[in-house]
């Protein structure tokens, strides 16, 4: 019985870490290109900042708390 608690709770969770990972996507595919153009940011800052969005998406989907790959 406990089991199927414990089941329960990780399926919310990896819901919430995949809603999570996805809008960091939309937001580093759509939303950080688009807001750079009216900005008039360069094509390397906003490559960081889409680079740096992946990156946290990566994280925020994956299993592991490991914070030593963050650099």
């Amino acid at each position: 019985m406990s089991q199927q608690l414990g089941h329960t709770r990780v399926k919310k969770n990896r819901n919430g870490s995949l809603f999570l990972g996805t809008g960091l996507v939309v937001a580093s595919m759509i939303l950080v290109p688009a807001l750079a153009g009216r900005l008039g940011l360069g094509a390397s800052l906003t490559g960081a900042l889409r680079i740096a969005l992946m990156k946290a998406s990566s994280r925020a989907v994956s299993d592991t708390t490991d914070v030593s790959k963050a650099a």
